[in-house]
């Protein structure tokens, strides 16, 4: 008997009870991570046999209920391709997300506030991000010296922070580009906005920030509304 096999949206759909949060771009994504490695029809279509289904299983537990990354999930998988088994895995507790310190603004308005300086040890102390790590989101110019000084600001921090704790769900720096990236176009457009008030330095300023904030505001929202549907 020919061994049945699912389309995406059906293998989507057969998880979504365990696993509300997934979609076809995550299955898509550990797809790329060579997590699951469906078979292709000859007409392109992904083809996934019942052990593709429970490997994704495997997957998705080990994230949810032991917060695994995938590197670590990518070796016990290998085990289990060799016919071994994979290190026991007790329950834990989800990883607690750092938090930025109450110094450290959304926006730098010039205030009262005073301006985060850190030097590299002191960004790497503070974030607890590895320094194997922080080369490589330099590298991509992800983290970058505050323009014209030697010190990294609180943008730097707060991007470490969030670097190290996407580390515990397999991101790097390759994917961190990405966001950078998204970064660029939304300034691209907080440019294009603000260019009529270019002439008067303060105005320019005050405007910017405003803008920038409300940009902010609807790429947040719009995250929300796209995660839901």
């Amino acid at each position: 008997m020919a061994q049945p096999y699912r389309s995406i949206g059906q293998v989507m759909a057969s998880v979504k009870s365990e696993y509300p949060e997934i979609s076809i771009s995550k299955i898509r994504y550990l797809e790329s991570e060579g997590l699951i490695t469906p078979e292709r029809a000859p007409s392109g279509y992904r083809r996934y046999s019942q052990a593709d289904i429970e490997r994704l299983r495997y997957v998705l537990s080990a994230q949810k209920n032991h917060y695994l990354p995938l590197k670590v999930i990518r070796e016990h998988l290998q085990l289990i391709d060799q016919g071994l088994e994979p290190p026991t895995v007790e329950a834990t507790e989800p990883p607690t997300a750092p938090t930025v310190p109450a110094s450290v603004p959304t926006m730098e308005r010039g205030g009262s506030a005073r301006p985060v300086k850190l030097t590299r040890a002191q960004l790497l102390d503070k974030s607890g991000l590895a320094e194997a790590d922080l080369l490589q989101l330099e590298r991509q110019s992800i983290i970058k010296l505050r323009r014209g000084t030697s010190y990294y600001g609180w943008e730097a921090l707060t991007v470490a922070m969030v670097a190290r704790r996407l580390n515990a769900f397999g991101v790097d720096a390759r994917h961190m580009l990405v966001l950078r990236q998204a970064a660029e176009r939304e300034v691209a457009l907080i440019e294009q906005i603000v260019a009529p008030y270019s002439r008067r330095q303060e105005v320019s300023r005050r405007v910017t920030i405003e803008v920038a904030e409300l940009v902010m505001h609807a790429h947040a929202a719009l995250m929300q509304t796209v995660l839901e549907h």
